[in-house]
């Protein structure tokens, strides 16, 4: 019996004249996206907080696409840097992939002062969605994780002032908060008959700076140790497959949620996958979605 082979980088199709914004593409499984991306011939745009960064990470990129990516700064934590990023925007932007995050911080603030972790997951992308709308022309990807299992919103308490602070409690709900807006991203869409596409991708277990950031030297020591175990976790160009599936594929249903294919979505290729019964409650995300749309300011 023949298997079909499993989807993987080399099942990217020709990009060649298309343009796509990556967030936190400096590191991870954004600078594996982006190099995948520039090697089919797409331009990227490298949206990242630090520059310094960004450009050390553009110079990684073989020689021969390198100048298909550039620099631009994006500080998902100010809704101000997002302002200032999309008023920047010139020409059209085929796909957003909205793919930055932070992870298990000890409670800290944005520039507008809601919880870190939310408002650089959902919030930021969610006004940077909503300021490059006029220029997009194909689809919006959204970075889930299976931690979204645990969340559970409370859109009157998202920066959890009510509930207590929990910093992975407070993570989970970040990318529950992330699914459902990609959900509700594409229900409006398909309301409003743009022809756009919103998706969620999830990338399992990868192996990235991302889970070592609590500020907590013991927990950060042990996930470093997860890490370095070659079969624990995925590297960052395997995480990247369900994102460049969810980005690339061109007949990929919008409302699509893509994620690896063993070991319950931990590890493998990608593949159409299911998020749980929360993150698909209509009325919660399109409250999440109204809430959101408040505190960015968007009217």
């Amino acid at each position: 019996m023949t298997r079909t082979p499993r989807w993987s980088a080399s099942d990217v199709t020709d990009q060649t004249g298309r343009t796509f914004v990556v967030t936190g593409a400096n590191a991870g499984i954004g600078l594996a996206t982006t190099k995948v991306l520039v090697d089919r011939g797409a331009r990227v745009v490298m949206a990242c907080r630090n520059q310094e960064k960004a450009e050390a990470a553009r110079a990684t990129l073989p020689v021969g696409t390198r100048d298909l990516a550039s620099v631009r700064r994006l500080d998902l934590s100010d809704l101000d840097s997002v302002d200032e990023f999309v008023a920047g925007a010139t020409g059209r932007v085929d796909v957003l992939i909205n793919n930055a995050g932070v992870m298990n911080l000890p409670l800290s603030r944005t520039a507008q002062g809601h919880e870190m972790q939310f408002g650089v997951n959902a919030l930021g992308h969610h006004a940077l969605t909503h300021g490059l709308l006029p220029r997009l022309t194909d689809r919006v990807v959204w970075l889930g994780s299976l931690a979204h299992l645990r969340g559970r919103l409370d859109t009157d308490d998202l920066s959890m002032d009510l509930r207590g602070y929990r910093p992975m409690r407070a993570y989970a709900d970040s990318k529950l908060a992330c699914i459902m807006l990609a959900y509700e991203w594409q229900r409006r869409f398909e309301r409003d008959g743009r022809g756009i596409r919103s998706m969620a991708a999830h990338p399992g277990y990868t192996a990235t700076e991302l889970i070592r950031q609590s500020g907590r030297p013991v927990a950060d020591r042990f996930f470093e140790l997860g890490n370095s175990i070659p079969w624990a976790g995925l590297t960052p160009e395997m995480g990247a497959l369900s994102v460049l599936f969810a980005a690339t594929v061109p007949d990929l249903p919008g409302g699509s949620f893509v994620g690896p294919d063993r070991l319950g979505g931990l590890r493998g290729h990608p593949k159409i996958a299911r998020s749980s019964r929360g993150s698909r409650d209509p009325e919660v995300a399109s409250a999440l979605w109204e809430r959101c749309t408040e505190m960015a300011a968007f009217r």
